[in-house]
């Protein structure tokens, strides 16, 4: 299908009455910061999750993810926001945006199933004059190949004519104190040109500034770039962060100095590896679009993933210098992890590079625990949590400790000071007791 197969003969509007301006679908991360805002620009704001616990606990009063308090929750509420696990929402929408996770399939390819899902629950309720936003990350050509068809199969309705669509990539960016939903540019591209321009004036009720492009294939692709910016500008930092070690260089003093500059050049930092929602998953979207459709690799792409996967292991190898100056082997060491959120100050753990260290360990015979103030359970059979209780004990006792993720509760340089040996992969650390990555 192309955008001009759409060109509409009669302007795909809100000619009827809803009871909602908007209904989200998907209430996460993105879906539901994005009904906050909405919300807050007096619209009449529903929600949609398949998920029983989510719902109930929005009815109750209870946020379940970082950016958004209890008491912002009940001010939604107030403002008359409904969420509901009931289908027949979607048919009361003015405009329906799907937010829904796209992660990466086990074997690495680009898992649409969600999206899929949750287009065809939308198809089965769509009515006419609606218009569909999807704001999952996915590749190129996703809404006008698979969304736009299924819409159309699902409803008996014609993209276009009977109702508008377009894609809209979400850009939250969860901890985030100064950027939102309202002050982040939207970009917008629709499947012709009517869908774009009612995109826009949808957004353009509560977010500052809105950026329509081309269609719906630049607005998805620009997304991928951005993602696949820090992905590679990350594996360049980790690569020269190894390099550096080797050579006696340190490389955050390195990075401190160049970010001096004023024009040319952005700071990017070594870490464990890459994690959350965006940067370990975006850019293999767009290496497999391209390797599907072209049959050629993003060689650059590619190779960045595969550094910052190897990460993990390299942080192990550096575990083990330490351990070696101590005349210690990994195998039955104690390993004690602060920190496994994929960034500070949230409880976020999705992708985390935590987990792939603490497997290598594991793996290699060594004793393994951590401590985080704001993740409560983790996944990694083999390690043990420890309280905020037990952490003093923990860090005092341990072999080595590694700050994977630096939230504001550590006080850096006094755990440094407390443990045995100390590797701070984030380099914060100010004491000569601490040895950075």
């Amino acid at each position: 299908m192309s955008a001009a197969t759409f060109a509409p003969t009669a302007p795909a509007a809100a000619s009827r009455t809803a009871t909602f301006d908007a209904v989200i679908v998907g209430l996460g991360y993105v879906g539901l910061p994005l009904a906050q805002e909405a919300c807050r620009a007096g619209m009449r704001v529903g929600g949609f999750d398949v998920s029983d616990r989510v719902v109930d606990g929005l009815l109750a009063g209870r946020s379940h993810v970082d950016d958004l308090s209890d008491a912002d929750v009940r001010a939604m509420a107030d403002a008359g926001f409904t969420p509901a696990t009931d289908v027949t929402l979607l048919a009361d929408a003015a405009t329906i945006v799907i937010a829904v996770p796209t992660p990466l399939a086990t074997t690495g390819l680009p898992d649409l199933g969600p999206v899929r899902a949750a287009v065809r629950t939308v198809a089965e309720n769509l009515r006419p004059g609606t218009l569909v936003i999807l704001e999952s990350t996915t590749h190129p050509g996703t809404t006008e190949e698979i969304v736009a068809p299924m819409l159309e199969e699902f409803s008996g309705l014609r993209a276009g004519r009977d109702f508008a669509l377009a894609f809209s990539p979400e850009r939250v960016d969860p901890g985030n104190g100064r950027f939102g939903i309202r002050n982040t540019p939207k970009v917008v591209g629709g499947l012709d040109q009517t869908s774009t321009e009612r995109a826009v004036a949808f957004y353009s009720r509560f977010v500052e500034r809105v950026v329509p492009v081309r269609s719906t294939r630049e607005a998805e692709t620009a997304k991928l770039l951005e993602n696949t910016y820090r992905q590679v500008n990350i594996a360049l930092v980790n690569e020269l962060g190894r390099a550096f070690h080797d050579l006696g260089i340190d490389v955050w003093d390195v990075i401190d100095a160049a970010a001096t500059k004023p024009f040319g050049f952005q700071a990017f930092r070594p870490g464990v590896g890459v994690g959350g929602h965006c940067i370990p998953i975006d850019p293999m979207y767009l290496a497999h679009h391209v390797r599907e459709q072209l049959g050629r690799p993003l060689r650059i792409v590619e190779l960045a993933q595969e550094i910052n996967n190897s990460q993990p292991a390299y942080v192990v190898a550096r575990v083990s210098e330490l351990l070696a100056a101590q005349r210690r082997d990994l195998a039955g060491a104690h390993v004690h992890l602060l920190g496994v959120a994929y960034k500070p100050n949230i409880a976020d753990d999705r992708e985390t590079p935590a987990a792939p260290l603490a497997r290598l360990l594991l793996d290699a015979g060594a004793h393994v625990t951590w401590h985080d103030p704001l993740v409560a359970g983790w996944d990694v059979d083999g390690a043990l949590r420890v309280s905020d209780d037990e952490q003093a004990v923990a860090v005092a006792t341990a072999d080595v400790v590694v700050l994977v993720q630096d939230h504001d509760a550590y006080d850096v340089d006094a755990l440094a000071q407390a443990a045995p040996a100390f590797l701070d992969t984030r380099g914060v650390a100010t004491t000569p007791l601490a040895h950075r990555l």
